[in-house]
């Protein structure tokens, strides 16, 4: 399980190095896709390889589904972290996601996802107030 939030920094090359809690998940190989909100979505293999079966029940005549499907797969990029636990984030997904040097990693129980620093601090800060406010209604059981 991905948990806490990291703030590593980018290198020259794109490199991004995992955090230490997150080795040993990733260490075998993962799979980086456009997140929404703009973010990279970071999996395992075998939890990315879940996910896809998942998408492979939705119905093809579904417009949205397949919209979704096409933006999701296309812009996946699997990995396999250097010895140093070093990731290179393809060109294309850090413009996507907008990243430079400053990024964070949080973990998002089956995923992690990276951040350009400055827009998940605007996200968090924007998102405590509704995280304050939540209730039953939307996560039902938990509370």
């Amino acid at each position: 399980m991905f948990l806490g939030t990291y703030t590593p920094r980018l290198d020259e090359k794109g490199r991004l190095i995992l955090p230490a809690k997150y080795r040993d998940e990733l260490g075998n190989g993962l799979v980086l896709t456009r997140g929404q909100e703009r973010c990279i979505y970071v999996f395992s293999q075998r939890e990315f390889e879940r996910v896809h079966e998942q998408m492979r029940q939705a119905p093809l005549s579904s417009r949205q589904a397949r919209d979704y499907i096409r933006v999701f797969l296309s812009g996946a990029s699997d990995e396999v972290p250097d010895k140093q636990g070093r990731v290179t984030i393809p060109s294309s997904l850090r413009a996507y996601a907008g990243l430079d040097r400053e990024v964070t990693v949080i973990g998002a129980g089956t995923r992690a996802e990276i951040w350009d620093s400055a827009a998940w601090s605007e996200y968090l800060d924007e998102k405590e107030t509704a995280f304050s406010e939540t209730d039953e209604e939307v996560l039902p059981g938990i509370f």
